[in-house]
């Protein structure tokens, strides 16, 4: 039975119109009123403000990652022989990379548990269903 064809403009079930909106000017007024020239004084001091505190904030993060890199480059040899694996994988994105990779792992870990159960619980069926002679259908 072939379907029928669908009508454009049509919403599915379940699914509003969208609203139609018109835009009210007052007769005289622009309708979008134009960004100001540049920043007042105000706000680029504020701006530098913020930004002071965000990296501020970033060090302090970033303190005691540094700390525990001192530490494992003290006992290894120069960084000119490190794998540029390890030179690039300083900073912020490693620290998050390496705790994604521990949710990983702990993930694989319960599904092989998991699987490595389920595969026991069937072989120990297996055995005692063939002790028992159950007669195979």
């Amino acid at each position: 039975m072939p379907m029928a064809k669908r009508a454009r403009g049509t919403t599915r079930p379940g699914q509003r119109r969208p609203i139609q909106r018109t835009a009210r000017a007052v007769p005289g007024t622009p309708l979008v009123i134009p960004p100001p020239d540049g920043l007042s004084d105000a706000e680029v001091a504020r701006a530098a403000e913020l930004e002071a505190a965000l990296l501020a904030s970033e060090r302090a993060e970033q303190a005691p990652a540094g700390r525990r890199a001192q530490q494992e480059r003290a006992g290894a040899p120069d960084e000119s022989t490190l794998s540029p694996r390890r030179a690039a994988g300083s900073g912020r994105l490693a620290l998050e990379a390496a705790e994604e990779y521990r949710y990983v792992a702990r993930d694989v870990r319960r599904i092989a548990i998991i699987g490595g159960s389920m595969f026991g619980i069937l072989a120990v069926l297996y055995a005692v269903l063939e002790l028992m002679g159950v007669a195979r259908s």
